[in-house]
């Protein structure tokens, strides 16, 4: 019988996703905040994926993130954020600081779900390739199909920069940005910043 998948879930109130997911076959261990997360990893705990929840009494889930991707014995491990705040620019900033994907609470149990298999996926595919093979043709199709200007945005946007700043850089209106913004999204078939930059960090396409 092969080993069920580990689940680490950093959240103060855990009680609803500690009871479903091991009807999915999840073994689901919980911290209430991020000091407990540590110290079940210093202890020799391993996961193959942490859940964490960002607002969280103690140690918030942005400390604990930059506390796991700072760790060597531990700093691979996915990390999926859960969030009440959709707020593109945190997220955005959550990436680069190695978040591997987001969760905007209420959320419904299949993209849950569904998060959490595509995190694991790409894990796993990540053991056994380079980054560089991870990249199919038709990932650098979508980017190549990017204008140098959209480069550009696609770029700051990956620095954490709102659209008013971007605009200031690159000397051009916020409808301009918005524009640009609305092209990128299009050509990599996703429906906001926040996926865009997920993408093109995949592919190591872009800065982190």
């Amino acid at each position: 019988m092969a080993d069920l998948t580990k689940i680490l879930l950093v959240d103060d109130n855990p009680k609803y996703i500690e009871d479903v997911l091991p009807f999915y076959g999840y073994e689901v261990t919980c911290a209430l905040d991020g000091h407990q997360a540590i110290k079940i990893l210093e202890s020799g705990g391993c996961f193959d994926l942490i859940l964490l929840d960002v607002m969280m009494p103690n140690m918030n889930g942005w400390e604990t993130l930059k506390v796991i991707r700072n760790t060597p014995s531990y700093e691979n491990i996915p990390v999926i954020m859960l969030t009440a705040v959709n707020d593109e620019q945190k997220m955005v900033t959550g990436l680069k600081i190695g978040a591997d994907d987001y969760i905007v609470k209420p959320f419904v149990l299949p993209n849950l779900l569904a998060r959490i298999e595509a995190v694991l996926r790409r894990a796993n595919r990540g053991k056994n390739l380079t980054s560089s093979m991870n990249v199919t043709i038709g990932q650098v199709d979508k980017f190549n199909s990017l204008t140098k200007r959209e480069k550009d945005v696609l770029l700051l946007v990956t620095q954490g920069e709102s659209n008013k700043s971007i605009a200031e850089k690159l000397v051009v209106s916020q409808i301009t940005v918005k524009s640009h913004l609305n092209s990128i999204f299009r050509k990599l078939n996703v429906t906001n910043r926040t996926q865009a930059v997920l993408i093109a960090m995949q592919m190591n396409l872009v800065e982190k």
